[in-house]
């Protein structure tokens, strides 16, 4: 796992993030026990109370449950993550708007430059 962290966001919230990503795209499916706070520590190259505040974070969000005794498991509740999912896309989507258009682009010239990107992408690989 690559624990290259950048100074600009807190380590907790871009390991929330890592976390997310890891059930879009499956390796964590509804259900799944999540490691301990102990071994995802280790995992992620931080201490445990970091990861305790990552669970905190992710279960106030609908993302993960915490059983008692048990762990932390993967919410069975797929239109939850389905949601998340979609915000988290539309996030990306408008901060990249928003700092090109503070860069002087219209909306015009970044829908041709995101255009021009995703064919360009498309033609070295199978995206």
């Amino acid at each position: 796992m690559d624990n290259n962290y950048n100074n600009y966001e807190p380590i907790y919230l871009q390991i929330i993030r890592r976390i997310c990503y890891q059930i879009f795209r499956g390796e964590y499916k509804p259900g799944d026990k999540l490691p301990s706070w102990i071994d995802a520590g280790l995992a992620f190259d931080v201490n445990h109370n970091t990861i305790a505040r990552v669970y905190q974070e992710l279960a106030l969000l609908g993302i993960i449950e915490t059983r008692r005794g048990e762990g932390s498991f993967v919410t069975d509740n797929q239109s939850r993550i389905d949601e998340l999912h979609n915000n988290m896309r539309d996030d990306l989507i408008s901060n990249m708007v928003m700092e090109m258009t503070q860069m002087g682009y219209s909306l015009d010239d970044i829908n041709q430059a995101f255009n021009n990107y995703i064919d360009s992408i498309s033609e070295v690989s199978h995206y």
